[in-house]
């Protein structure tokens, strides 16, 4: 009697879409579990891709994002129907806006209970229609590895952005036949042509005030340093788009061609080279609305676009348009002989501004008396101790002004904070930071208010082996929205004071490093015994509740 073995049981799609996770190579998978996706978390036990559980599916969406602009693959999130879903919508408006790549997977009702208004229903493609890169419902379970990988492929390709792909939970248990997975799918690179390339190099060539914008995704050391070189042998100022400043490197002596960044907290002098360039050249991003006040400024000079895709939100003159993959861009332009005339005088000019504007002004009376933590002396104590390739995270407020204005990058991917202006994502991003790059430094900088709306993520970072220093600067109210009332409100402030509990306390009821900080003179021992504890850490400074903003150097 010949025995037969009997044929091999085919996957479920829950678990065909993890074994094509898999071979897409993702590593880890972010989410709040629900009982839409039961098959699909059975599926990950066995995974090697580790399941990251979160206390909230904002903070899922986030970290998955984090991890997309860190690796350049996109960050995995996967919520269940309704609630989890509206949850997670922030993450993906901030991945839309800010272009960058990323899977949120939504687990749903059951396929014949559509339309009958079941438990946690919601339109799809209603909701997330408007501010997602693709929405795709999984309807057929043998589609499952084909609509896992053109997914991915679509989250990286062009402009980066987020795709979310619905789950109906009686589809996930049915078999797919064939189970297997499919092929990644190759992401284009394209490159400009030699005509396109002499045509823009003859532009730079007939500028005297040429001015290079960097912003987007997708930066390597290689491609940063290269025009970094290229543009300071040329006397050509580079400015960086709002949060894209890890895109080239920094240099604190000015020697370098970088000029400080545009968008909320740029400098005056950056705003005036938009206005004063005769030729800007935006590689990665486009002249859109923070970069330029509010469509208001360097509409009218001679525009070059290079970017991966379309360009949603540029305004102003377009003159030339190369669709090419910036970063690699920049190695073919590097190479590409040009006998530039660009203005010296004007150049080094722009390099003074901005090391003018990225030097600490004096201490106050305050900081003097040690009444309060100053934030801008806390920097120049980071600027001191970080690592050149440490991570920065922040979220939005007034809080990172100081960050964004005073601590360099030498490295890509060392910036996480959302262009959108979603407060927070600070916290949930340096776990991404710390999981995905568990040998490099992270820290997070945290107004009161930005902390506490994904704070709850400390612990996860307990749980999950994160380890990053938290910084939470602690003035007691929402202070950006402070700020335009005292402009436009004087006097008279109306819902945007804060009742904070002791932070420090707080972190160490999780398991984590806690301390209060309340004299800037103690901030650097702290920091290190924060950095020495080899746990989550948070910091609880104290900081004068009438600072707004970074001192102005005169």
């Amino acid at each position: 009697m010949v025995n037969v073995e009997p044929p091999e049981r085919p996957l479920s799609a829950g678990h065909l879409i993890v074994a094509q996770l898999e071979r897409e190579g993702v590593r880890r998978i972010y989410g709040v579990p629900g009982e839409s996706f039961l098959d699909v978390l059975d599926g990950l036990h066995d995974s090697p891709m580790s399941t990251v559980v979160t206390r909230h599916e904002g903070g899922a969406g986030f970290m998955a994002l984090a991890e997309g602009r860190l690796t350049g693959r996109p960050g995995v999130a996967i919520v269940t129907r309704g609630p989890g879903a509206a949850n997670a919508f922030i993450a993906v408006h901030t991945a839309y806006q800010d272009a960058t790549p990323m899977v949120l997977f939504v687990g749903l009702i059951p396929v014949p209970d559509r339309g009958r208004e079941a438990f946690q229903e919601f339109d799809l493609s209603g909701w997330f229609g408007s501010t997602a890169k693709k929405v795709v419902m999984l309807d057929d379970p043998t589609a499952a590895a084909r609509v896992v990988s053109e997914a991915v492929h679509a989250a990286r390709s062009g402009r980066p952005g987020p795709v979310v792909i619905g789950l109906p939970e009686d589809i996930l248990t049915r078999p797919a036949a064939p189970s297997r997975t499919v092929q990644p799918l190759a992401v284009a690179r394209p490159r400009a042509a030699e005509a396109e390339l002499k045509e823009l190099v003859g532009r730079f060539e007939r500028a005297r005030r040429p001015l290079v914008v960097v912003g987007g995704e997708g930066w390597t050391t290689q491609s940063g340093r290269e025009l970094i070189r290229w543009a300071t042998e040329r006397s050509v100022p580079v400015l960086a788009d709002f949060r894209a400043y890890d895109a080239v490197p920094h240099d604190l002596d000015g020697s370098g061609a970088y000029a400080g960044s545009l968008g909320y907290g740029r400098s005056d002098h950056a705003a005036q080279l938009l206005d004063d360039a005769d030729l800007t050249v935006f590689l990665g991003a486009p002249r859109g609305d923070v970069l330029s006040d509010g469509y208001t400024r360097g509409l009218d000079s001679e525009t070059v676009l290079v970017l991966p895709g379309d360009a949603p939100g540029h305004c102003g003159r377009i003159d030339q348009f190369i669709t090419a993959h910036a970063p690699s861009f920049v190695l073919d332009l590097v190479t590409a002989p040009a006998a530039l005339r660009a203005d010296v005088a004007w150049f080094r000019a722009a390099r003074a501004a901005h090391a003018r504007f990225r030097t600490p002004a004096p201490a106050t009376d305050s900081v003097a008396d040690d009444a309060f933590v100053d934030l801008t002396a806390v920097m120049g104590v980071l600027r001191q101790e970080l690592a050149p390739d440490a991570v920065i995270t922040y979220g939005a407020g007034n809080h990172a002004l100081w960050p964004a204005r005073y601590l360099p990058h030498q490295a890509p991917a060392s910036l996480i904070a959302p262009r959108n202006g979603a407060m927070g994502m600070g916290i949930p991003a340096a776990v991404a930071a710390s999981l995905a790059f568990p040998g490099r430094e992270v820290v997070s900088v945290a107004g009161d208010g930005c902390f506490l709306m994904n704070g709850q993520e400390l612990a996860t970072a307990v749980g999950h082996g994160a380890v990053f220093v938290a910084l939470v600067v602690d003035n007691g109210c929402y202070a950006t929205i402070r700020e335009h009332q005292e402009d436009a409100y004087p006097d008279r402030p109306s819902g945007t004071q804060l009742t904070n509990p002791d932070f420090a306390a707080w972190a160490r009821s999780y398991g984590a490093y806690g301390e209060t900080v309340a004299a800037t003179r103690d901030f650097r021992d702290a920091f290190r015994r924060a950095r020495a504890s080899g746990l989550p850490a948070v910091l609880h400074l104290i900081q004068d509740p009438a600072v707004r903003a970074p001192a102005t150097v005169g």
